[in-house]
């Protein structure tokens, strides 16, 4: 049965090349900021998804930070308050 399955995949037209897989990894690779990777360097394609999925995570966590800072700025804050103001038009 896994032998059916893997030939319909290969005779699907979705199949994907080596080389359109090289062109997402190297596009990945230009997103990462520079700190994380050199964009000019060759870099594996294992270390590009790894960094992408390091760099995602940090990205969840500086969100949630951010979100838990705001609801303790609104918590305390005077809602009639011009910080409050300045506060829900920037999430509108």
């Amino acid at each position: 049965m896994s032998s059916r399955r893997s030939r319909s995949r290969q005779s699907g037209s979705s199949r994907i090349t080596e080389e359109q897989i090289s062109d997402l990894v190297s596009k990945l690779q230009d997103l990462l900021p520079e700190a994380r990777l050199q964009s000019n360097a060759r870099v594996p394609s294992a270390r590009v998804l790894q960094e992408t999925c390091n760099y995602i995570r940090s990205l969840h966590q500086e969100v949630d930070d951010l979100s838990e800072r705001l609801s303790e700025l609104l918590a305390t804050s005077d809602m009639s308050s011009a910080q409050a103001a300045v506060i829900r038009s920037l999430l509108m």
